[in-house]
């Protein structure tokens, strides 16, 4: 088994690394992605990466941390538009007044994009991501005044299409994020689409969405199924709607993931997963799924 998508490198496994490791072994998780959500945590996904033979990492710009390059964009825009008003009420010349560099944020932009384009050379980086688009308002974020805006969300759009193209040049995996903005995630891998990225690209905890679904098919983009399918017949109705989405996608298309330690606890818990959906689906997995996993990070 590979656990496609897990955080091991995250501060809440400082200290049980080894031992969660060891557990996920003995449940027989061969390799395990350790995906990144900004530069300090895909370099320290290298980091683990490079201490642990079965860990590999990806690197990535996750769209909920995009938030704070949208503060540095909305300051400058606003320093801009009090100094053309300063210019507007007083009788200065244009040429003696500094305005703020409309293209400063840009410039940041460029600078993380180009770091994150320098870490993708380590041999253990299999992949880009977790990047994609994100309109979910979060009530627990370390980002004061954190808000969807169009200006973020257009934000994000940019730096999805960086790492798409990315992804495409360095011929990685592409682990794509999207929550409550499947329109917007589309229209960006839409106009980014690159064919190499077909069986080498996954819709990581995939709403259950038929225009994801359909995209998934027609581009031969995986489809990642974590814990939250893992209900019982008491289950809510959200959560057999998963369970009949995750009877609608290909097998071919098919692969694993905990996503810990935010829907499973550690990666040992995809043993868990593959069991269930074998359950559902009436088949054996486990041998289709380990084939689609090595073929979607190249292992």
């Amino acid at each position: 088994m590979i656990d496609t998508h897990s955080h091991i490198q995250f501060k809440v496994f400082d200290g049980t690394r080894d031992e969660v490791i060891k557990r996920a072994k003995k449940a027989g998780v061969e390799k395990i992605i350790a995906v990144g959500t900004d530069l300090i945590s895909s370099r320290k996904a290298i980091s683990i990466s490079n201490n642990y033979p079965e860990v590999f990492a990806s690197v990535g710009i996750h769209p909920h941390h995009v938030f704070p390059f949208n503060e540095q964009t909305e300051i400058a825009s606003s320093l801009r538009d009090i100094a053309m008003t300063v210019i507007a009420t007083v009788e200065t010349p244009l040429a003696s007044l500094r305005l703020p560099e409309e293209g400063r944020a840009g410039d940041e932009v460029d600078a993380a994009i180009s770091e994150l384009e320098s870490l993708i050379n380590n041999p253990k980086v299999v992949a880009i991501g977790e990047t994609g688009m994100d309109k979910h308002v979060y009530t627990k974020t370390k980002y004061d005044n954190y808000l969807i805006s169009e200006r973020l969300i257009n934000l994000q759009k940019v730096f999805f299409g960086k790492q798409i193209q990315l992804a495409a040049k360095y011929d990685k995996a592409l682990i794509i994020h999207n929550r409550e903005s499947v329109k917007e995630t589309l229209e960006v891998l839409e106009k980014n689409w690159n064919k190499k990225l077909e069986r080498h690209c996954v819709f990581h905890f995939c709403e259950p969405d038929k225009r994801l679904l359909d995209f998934a098919k027609s581009h031969n983009i995986f489809i990642g199924v974590d814990g939250d399918v893992l209900t019982d017949e008491q289950s809510s109705l959200s959560d057999k709607n998963k369970q009949e989405f995750v009877k609608s996608i290909p097998l071919e298309l098919l692969v694993l993931e905990t996503d810990s330690p935010f829907i499973s606890p550690e990666p040992k818990d995809l043993k868990q997963i593959l069991d269930f959906v074998s359950k559902l689906l009436n088949k054996d997995l486990e041998n289709l799924i380990y084939k689609n996993s090595k073929l979607l990070f190249k292992l």
